[in-house]
């Protein structure tokens, strides 16, 4: 700590001093740190926020110059964290990545009445429907504001749907009191994240925003890929040698059995071809009695019924050496069923 820090430190009342060392070992606490924005959000949503947190991340509510001078006092690049402190705004703490605190402050998130003269955070429509509402003054206050409604059997009714504000647009008094007649909740409350800080990297909402089953389907797609890369480029990796060996034995064993090598693995395959050859080879003589007794009579087959059962004796061989490429091709479609190992490599990120 600098001299000047030094003074600095010295002179403020105890109680303070108290709560930033407070700060400091909640800071010290966690793998991520952040600032939140609390504005807007009534004290008993609040608790109730608190309570939804607890056991996943901690929210710390102080004076904003005590959660600075907190956040410098650590430094290691907490002291970013500073920037994005003003107005009404909390620490949250929490061993989960950032990626997953900003998706669970997302999720916790309800929808609130807006009042007179706050600022619409997005386009506020009346929606097409029975009001539910007897006939009566309320039709002209809908009118009043915008909305398409008219009384027909019996009900208030909005014919169509009725964009009344734009984003950004106040709200009126009148405006509130129709909504909340309709029940109509136009915005969110919630804790805003600004800024967090982990491991060295300090990220901010737009960093933290992307489709985590789109981010997943984009990585099973690349394993996919990459797998059929290795198969047909002979690439030897853990999951591609099962495949690659099979396709090897295939192409070996259709080799032995063109080319007639003894063996006694193809022996079988050979002797059936040997076998095949021999008969087509009696049917075609005329003279019977020329033959052993086992090949006579037999049907003499057109040259294409001949040449197909010599292709027919190694066809088995030909399939298993194909087999491995087109289960490659396969792959690269089918990623979820071949590749959800690799979605599961995220990890907690999700």
């Amino acid at each position: 700590m600098s001299a000047e820090s030094q003074r600095k430190t010295e002179h403020i009342p105890e109680w303070k001093r108290e709560e930033i060392d407070d700060l400091v070992a909640t800071i010290e606490s966690y793998d991520s740190v952040g600032i939140v924005d609390m504005t807007g959000i009534p004290s008993q949503q609040l608790q109730d926020m608190r309570r939804n947190l607890y056991g996943t991340a901690e929210l710390r509510v102080s004076r904003n110059t005590l959660l600075a001078r907190a956040l410098e006092e650590v430094d290691d690049g907490f002291g970013q964290l500073t920037d994005y402190i003003s107005g009404h705004v909390g620490l949250i703490g929490t061993n989960d990545n950032p990626f997953g605190l900003y998706k669970q402050l997302e999720a916790s998130k309800t929808s609130a009445p807006i009042n007179a003269g706050e600022v619409a955070p997005n386009d506020i429509v009346i929606p097409e429907g029975d009001t539910g509402v007897d006939p009566g003054p309320f039709v002209g206050e809908l009118q009043a504001i915008g909305a398409n409604a008219r009384i027909q059997e019996g009900s208030i009714q909005v014919m169509e749907d009725s964009k009344v504000l734009d984003a950004g647009g106040e709200v009126s008094a009148d405006m509130a009191n129709v909504l909340s007649e309709l029940g109509i909740e136009p915005k969110e409350v919630g804790l805003d994240l600004r800024a967090v800080y982990a491991e060295g990297v300090l990220f901010e909402p737009e960093d933290l925003e992307l489709d985590s089953e789109e981010y997943r389907s984009d990585i099973e797609t690349a394993a996919a890929r990459a797998r059929n890369l290795a198969l047909n480029t002979s690439f030897p990796t853990a999951q591609t040698l099962p495949a690659q060996l099979g396709k090897a034995s295939g192409e070996a064993k259709n080799l032995a059995i063109h080319a007639s090598i003894e063996n006694e693995d193809v022996m079988p395959d050979l002797l059936s071809k040997a076998d095949g050859q021999v008969r087509a080879l009696a049917a075609q003589i005329e003279d019977q009695e020329a033959l052993p007794e086992e090949l006579r009579d037999l049907e003499q087959p057109d040259t294409e019924s001949s040449d197909e059962q010599t292709a027919d004796d190694s066809e088995d061989a030909d399939d298993e050496a194909t087999d491995a490429d087109e289960a490659a091709d396969e792959d690269a479609g089918e990623s979820e069923d071949d590749d959800g190992d690799a979605g599961a490599a995220l990890g907690d990120m999700f």
